[in-house]
């Protein structure tokens, strides 16, 4: 009987990233320290070039992690994700003509559902755990807390949360770091949130926080998915 012989494979399909695959997101950490810095010592000049530094920097490591393999569905998910968060970023330098809040709701929502497909549908390594429901009830409490403050807001931040607390809710299927990224990620929006409605009850220093979160937030989520890839690959 002769030998089975394995089946033959493209060396796409066999290629797996150099060791050197981390340092995109070393210089995404390093970006994103240099950010919340000038927010802490208030260096308004360079707050905001800085800050469209970030989600370029994000996209650009990975890029790099992901060199030499072909890119499938959830490349792009991830990487269209992170564009969209870099529009919301930049809502008001790069929209000027247009109200800043809406749009940065918009590009953001529209991160956050991206996120949603890619955690549920190529990401997931497990059923939403039970302790999810901790996202419903925070949606809850937000809406209920900000209610009076939010005016014409109140429909479009009602959404925005809805599709927030969903990435977060999604994330809890994925691995650890993706969990933990989404969970800062919501951390992050849920300051922002009281910094714009309710700015006088928010100390100085809830400033960098919203940075620092939300920073680590997106390089977790960054970082989880494409480290899962990877394996998948291999």
């Amino acid at each position: 009987m002769p030998a089975a012989t394995a089946p033959s494979v493209s060396p796409s399909d066999t290629s797996v990233p150099p060791r050197s695959w981390w340092w995109g997101f070393a210089l995404y950490a390093a970006i994103s320290t240099f950010h919340v810095t000038t927010i802490a010592v208030n260096a308004t000049a360079v707050i905001t070039p800085t800050k469209l530094l970030l989600m370029a920097a994000l996209v650009i490591a990975v890029v790099w992690a992901c060199r030499g393999i072909r890119w499938r569905t959830p490349h792009v998910l991830l990487a269209s994700a992170i564009a969209l968060s870099w529009l919301g970023d930049g809502a008001g330098a790069l929209f000027p003509f247009l109200p800043e809040l809406p749009m940065m709701l918009l590009f953001f929502g529209l991160a956050h559902l991206v996120y949603i497909v890619l955690f549920q549908r190529h990401l997931a390594v497990r059923r939403t755990p039970a302790w999810a429901l901790v996202y419903a009830a925070w949606w809850v409490a937000l809406v209920v807390v900000l209610w009076p403050y939010l005016g014409a807001l109140t429909v479009p931040v009602m959404v925005y949360g809805l599709v927030l607390g969903g990435t977060a809710a999604s994330s809890t299927r994925c691995p650890a770091l993706v969990v933990w990224g989404g969970a800062l990620f919501l951390a992050s929006d849920t300051v922002l949130a009281f910094r714009i409605f309710v700015p006088d009850a928010m100390p100085a220093w809830t400033s960098p926080l919203v940075m620092i979160t939300y920073c680590a937030g997106q390089g977790l989520i960054a970082v989880g998915a494409v480290r899962m890839l990877q394996r998948r690959r291999r």
